[in-house]
């Protein structure tokens, strides 16, 4: 069978030898249809292609013919979101999901990850890995104009790839890319990305957030995006009030757009504070058209606006309750193991989430992760905790503080929850709300904090992110050289049973550190106005993917 897959059947180019091994496992059932598209994209097939041998494969068809009354998408109108409104300075060093959304049509990506998960070519046409996935080739789209003039090029790509790496910039791209060696420009549409170790998941961290391209000459003309809005995107920037409204419109510069214009005029972003109510009253009053989120606990008010179309994603979305292991007391593993052998997390769950998410496992996989490993499940257990607590030197208790951000309503649910669990085990917690700002002051350098993270298709990803030593983005402080040596030997494996072999040797070593407990990994829900915001689905990044979006 293998023979019949080794080749694009358009351009007759070979693919990566592990594609027409994967569609032996896939014809055997060794592999799944999602994990076989998954890593056949990845390795850069074309989802066209992936799908049409996945089809030929099964003998199966699951494309759904069009609905006869389906609606036809018009051009026009502006969409009034609501999302609170951020600075627009560098997009590099992004820290919140609705920068990046503020900015997703001016700034573009050179790939784009679906709401399935599915990664694309975008301002990157395609991409070549090579066997030992250490040097990747990056076939850049022709004729993208940015908004001033010049030719999107091969110098655009490498200087942003090296801007990343730049400590003085600060950008968590530092992890994600951080097997990096060098980055080479081949000619004007070429880049070579050349790796010190296997990495897959190449594609797909160009889609992170805060991989936006920029133009090349970004921090010589100010180094900030709202006050010289130079983009590849349909939109450019007309207005920008922090914390009031954010304006784009579409494009009217001589260059044009590059790719097919979305339908939108434009999106206007409208802020209305955290408290969930003020965001519903101004979708009821039709002061805009779809809210950025919907949290768990006004789901029974959405459900009664007859106008309101609520969507759902299951999500590698949640919550992070880490210590700082470098300062006391976190740095005694024993009273680190002692608070998580306290916790129940189903209940936190339940109480935090109406049970509406699943449950967290202390080393930040996902199940819905294609390489998550699944370990023996975890126990409360108050007479270890007490034992352990003993050994630490707190048998008569201890006072410990965590922060949290106020914003974020179910981290108050789950914190109190967890605050009843550990007080057997003579851990008096005391929980700290902060405003959402004053929490992202200090969230990377709190003793001890509970952090929101967002959604990353692949468990690697997160775990670059978060706990490879020395990382930005690394709040915990952890350093391991042992789990970064695993997590390189995980990132690069292609089979999917064996990585999932290795991810288990990964997950265990976080959950034995106990660097952080994690209660729940969340759903997410969003709305928008039913029969009139059409095309719309809920991205589980909480991305605004607008090019498909329309008003009717």
């Amino acid at each position: 069978m293998a023979k019949r897959y080794d080749r694009d059947p358009k351009t007759g180019k070979r693919f990566h030898s592990y594609v027409p091994e994967m569609a032996d496992d896939l014809g055997r059932g060794k592999v799944t249809r999602r994990d076989f598209m998954h890593t056949a994209t990845l390795l850069g097939v074309s989802y066209g292609v992936a799908s049409a041998m996945a089809n030929d494969i099964l003998g199966t068809n699951p494309i759904k013919p069009k609905a006869a009354n389906a609606a036809t998408p018009k051009k026009g109108g502006v969409l009034k979101a609501e999302q609170r409104v951020q600075r627009m300075d560098d997009p590099a060093i992004y820290d919140w999901i609705e920068r990046s959304n503020q900015t997703r049509g001016i700034c573009e990506h050179l790939t784009r990850t679906d709401e399935d998960n599915i990664t694309h070519p975008y301002m990157m046409k395609s991409w070549e890995a090579s066997e030992d996935l250490k040097t990747w080739t990056l076939n850049l789209q022709k004729g993208i104009k940015w908004s001033n003039g010049d030719d999107f090029n091969a110098d655009d790509v490498v200087f942003n790839m090296e801007r990343w790496q730049d400590p003085d910039v600060g950008s968590s791209n530092a992890g994600l890319f951080s097997a990096q060696e060098s980055v080479e420009k081949i000619d004007d549409h070429t880049v070579r990305l050349n790796l010190k170790t296997p990495v897959l998941s190449i594609p797909e961290n160009f889609y992170n957030y805060p991989t936006a391209m920029l133009h090349r000459r970004f921090s010589d003309e100010g180094g900030d995006l709202s006050k010289n809005p130079v983009g590849t995107g349909p939109y450019t920037l007309v207005e920008l009030r922090v914390g009031e409204v954010c304006e784009l419109r579409r494009r009217t510069d001589p260059h044009g757009y590059w790719e097919r214009d979305p339908y939108l005029d434009g999106i206007t972003y409208r802020d209305y504070g955290d408290d969930p109510q003020p965001r519903i009253n101004a979708f009821i009053a039709g002061e805009v058209d779809t809210l950025y989120e919907v949290a768990v606990k006004s789901l029974d008010v959405v459900e009664k606006i007859p106008d309101a179309e609520l969507l759902k994603v299951n999500t590698a979305q949640t919550g992070i309750g880490r210590y700082r292991v470098t300062e006391a007391p976190f740095d005694n593993i024993k009273l680190r193991k002692a608070f998580n052998a306290c916790l129940d997390h189903e209940e936190i769950l339940k109480v935090a989430y109406r049970g509406l998410g699943a449950i967290g496992e202390n080393h930040h996989v996902a199940q819905i992760h294609p390489e998550y490993a699944e370990l023996p499940k975890m126990k409360r257990d108050i007479d270890k905790a007490k034992a352990l607590m003993a050994e630490a030197g707190y048998a008569d208790g201890i006072d410990l503080k965590i922060d949290f951000n106020a914003n974020d309503d179910w981290h108050r649910g789950a914190l109190t929850t967890v605050k009843q669990q550990v007080a057997p085990a003579g851990i008096r917690l005391e929980i700290n709300s902060m405003p959402g700002g004053t929490y992202w002051d200090v969230w990377d350098t709190t003793p001890f904090g509970f952090t929101q993270w967002t959604h990353r298709p692949l468990g690697v990803m997160v775990l670059n992110l978060a706990y490879r030593s020395g990382v930005p983005w690394n709040e915990a402080a952890y350093a391991n050289p042992t789990f970064d040596k695993e997590l390189d030997v995980a990132s690069g494996i292609l089979d999917v049973e064996e990585r999932r072999k290795q991810m288990a040797v990964v997950q265990k070593i976080l959950q034995d550190d106990a660097v952080f407990f994690q209660p729940l990994w969340r759903g997410v829900f969003t709305i928008g106005r039913k029969g009139k915001l059409m095309g719309r689905r809920a991205h589980p990044t909480l991305y605004h993917q607008f090019q498909n979006w329309w008003l009717a």
